[in-house]
């Protein structure tokens, strides 16, 4: 589905590195200007708590080499989907690597 969230590559389900389902592929987020209020909207689309939200830069490295899909996420905070943030386009040209996908770790509510 459209904006699908993942964290991959980590030890557990709460922690890893941020995918983002578009047009039924996987991508990466890229972590440029990352706050912790753009971890707390993850948090929350995933089902986790808000409180406590982390996120992290290069922690969880691309092993498959996707796509970056989302860059220049900027989140107020009140959004249910990170898609509701302000973004580059989907799938634009970036300024990111693929080592500069963002981490993020929740926790239960």
């Amino acid at each position: 589905m459209l904006g699908d969230l993942r964290l991959v590559n980590g030890n557990r389900t709460n922690i890893g590195r941020l995918e983002i389902c578009i047009n039924n592929e996987w991508g990466t987020v890229c972590d440029d200007d990352w706050t912790h209020t753009n971890a707390e909207v993850v948090c929350r689309q995933l089902g986790y708590s808000t409180i406590g939200a982390q996120y992290f830069s290069e922690k969880y490295y691309d092993t498959e080499n996707r796509s970056i899909f989302l860059d220049d996420v900027v989140c107020l905070g009140l959004e249910d989907n990170i898609l509701q943030c302000n973004h580059s386009t989907i799938g634009s040209s970036h300024n990111c690597s693929r080592s500069n996908g963002v981490s993020v770790q929740c926790f239960k509510t």
